[in-house]
C-alpha cells in the first residue's frame, strides 16, 4: 500500500515497531521519486501512537500537507487450545488490536476533522483497518485472536455511524486468507516448486489497490 499511494501521488508516513523495515521502505521509495518518512515506535501504546503522529504532523506541517488517508494494519496473533493461552497473551492482543486501534484512529480523526472537503470524492478522509477472517467468527484455536479482532470491528463500524456525517470514511477490510510476503522467515509461496499460488495466497499489490479505492469511492458509496 505505501509504495502505491506514493506512485500515486501521496507522501507516506510509515509507523512500525521495526525500525529497519520501515526505513528500508522509506529508502526505497524516495529513491523511486516518491516521499515517504519512518516513525519507528517502542511499541502500540496510547502514549507511543501519540507520539507519532505528533511526529509526523512536524515532518509533514499544515498548510502543504493535509493527511487524507490512514491504515490501520496492526495485528496480534495467538493460535491455541484455549486452556493453553496465557494471560499475558490475551492482554498482549487486546492491547494490540484494540487499544492500539482505538489510539491510531484518535490520531487520524482529529487530522481529518482540519481538513477541508475534497471535492472530487466528497471526504475529509479515509480511515481503513485490516480485519480478518476471526473479525466475524471464532474457530478452534482463535479465541484471543478472534476476540480481538471482532474488538477492532466493532470499533470501525462505530466509528463510520459517528463520523460518516462529518464526511470521514471508515472502512474495515476482511483480508480472508494468508498474504504473500516479502519479510525473512515468514513463506512467501504455497505451491509445488515453491511457485506462487494466488488461490492460496493472497497478493499484497491487489490489496492495495482496493485500499487506494477504497480512500477514492465516492461518498455517495
Amino acid at each position: 500500500m505505501a509504495r502505491l499511494f506514493a506512485k500515486n501521488g501521496y507522501s507516506v508516513a510509515l509507523i512500525a515497531r521495526g525500525g529497519d523495515f520501515v526505513n528500508k521502505l522509506a529508502t526505497e521509495i524516495n529513491s523511486s521519486g516518491g516521499q515517504a518518512a519512518p516513525f519507528t515506535v517502542p511499541s502500540y501504546t496510547h502514549e507511543a501512537i501519540t507520539s507519532a503522529w505528533d511526529a509526523i504532523h512536524q515532518n509533514f506541517p499544515k498548510p502543504e500537507y493535509a493527511i487524507r488517508a490512514a491504515l490501520f494494519n496492526v495485528g496480534y496473533g495467538v493460535w491455541k487450545p484455549f486452556l493453553d493461552i496465557t494471560p499475558q497473551e490475551v492482554q498482549e492482543s487486546l492491547n494490540t488490536n484494540v487499544a492500539a486501534a482505538f489510539s491510531f484512529s484518535r490520531g487520524a480523526i482529529l487530522a481529518f476533522k482540519d481538513n477541508d472537503i475534497e471535492e472530487a470524492n466528497g471526504k475529509r478522509g479515509a480511515l481503513l483497518f485490516t480485519g480478518a477472517t476471526a473479525s466475524t467468527r471464532g474457530n478452534v484455536l482463535t479465541s484471543a485472536f478472534a476476540a480481538a479482532k471482532f474488538g477492532t470491528r466493532a470499533l470501525s463500524q462505530s466509528l463510520a455511524k459517528e463520523f460518516n456525517k462529518q464526511n470521514i470514511h471508515v472502512a474495515h477490510a476482511i483480508i480472508d486468507g494468508p498474504i504473500k510476503v516479502d519479510r525473512p522467515g515468514q513463506t512467501t509461496t504455497s505451491g509445488p516448486a515453491g511457485e506462487f499460488d494466488a488461490s492460496v495466497r493472497l497478493e499484497p499489490d491487489s490489496i492495495a489497490a482496493a485500499y487506494l479505492y477504497l480512500v477514492h469511492q465516492d461518498r455517495s458509496a
